[in-house]
């Protein structure tokens, strides 16, 4: 049986803060496998973002542990990228220069195989022809776009989405959930996506995690009982829809 990508073994979460010490995750253990989409829904403040950051190497478990690819994380590793809730692309660089940003900031230059690879990945996201538009210059939702571009840039076997949609209009919110399906199907990753829309989580994702409130722990794991590919006819599907009323019920009753 094939290694976990990500593996979190009774992990805990303490941050000291000028109030005290706050816990923010206790216990947590729960395995990622490879290619697998997994969607982690929560209230607000139970550590959904923080396990991110533990996975990423840019925090330390108090206790505990977390691995990828059957090593301890200690350190940011090259094979994860991150799209955050907002882009924060550097605005005073083209579109084509915060795609291939991270290998700019990795080596100090770009070569040209990462520039035809950033080309071609706004081809993928559906940006061609914007490649030297500054970011002010594009829509909310197409700046996410580019957001996505640039965390594909180095070919990361795993995609950490931190509410990638949140900030976006419903309409692009939902339009951006089919394009993210059709990249996943295109350019298979490990996938690890933060979200507070139920819906959404049971659209794109093969698993879905519910969180308790803080500290947070892992209070339910469900298989969604959908196959791939999907589109916007799954949307419609009863076996979604049921499955969004059962997270939804078990989020409010229990994860309050």
């Amino acid at each position: 049986m094939a290694s976990p990508a990500i593996r979190f073994d009774t992990l805990g979460q303490v941050f000291d803060t000028r109030s005290g010490r706050t816990e923010a995750l206790r216990d947590v253990s729960f395995e990622v496998a490879r290619h697998e989409f997994v969607a982690i829904l929560g209230p607000s403040g139970c550590g959904k973002s923080t396990l991110l950051r533990l996975i990423a190497g840019l925090l330390r478990p108090t206790s505990g542990s977390v691995e990828v690819f059957g090593l301890q994380v200690g350190e940011p590793r090259d094979d994860i990228g991150i799209v955050f809730q907002k882009p924060t692309l550097l605005p005073w660089a083209t579109v084509e220069d915060n795609v291939v940003f991270p290998a700019r900031h990795k080596r100090g230059r770009v070569s040209p195989e990462e520039r035809e690879r950033a080309a071609a990945l706004l081809r993928m996201v559906g940006l061609e022809g914007f490649a030297k538009r500054l970011p002010d210059e594009l829509s909310g939702g197409m700046q996410q776009r580019v957001g996505i571009a640039r965390a594909l840039l180095m070919d990361p076997d795993i995609l950490l989405m931190d509410e990638p949609f949140s900030a976006l209009d419903a309409l692009t919110r939902e339009v951006m959930g089919f394009d993210l399906l059709r990249i996943f199907a295109e350019r298979p990753k490990t996938v690890v996506f933060i979200t507070h829309s139920v819906s959404e989580a049971a659209l794109l994702a093969d698993r879905v995690l519910v969180m308790t409130g803080r500290p947070g722990s892992v209070l339910t794991d469900v298989v969604v009982p959908v196959g791939r590919p999907r589109g916007p006819e799954t949307a419609n599907e009863k076996a979604i829809h049921d499955l969004s009323a059962y997270l939804r019920s078990f989020l409010l009753q229990k994860a309050a």
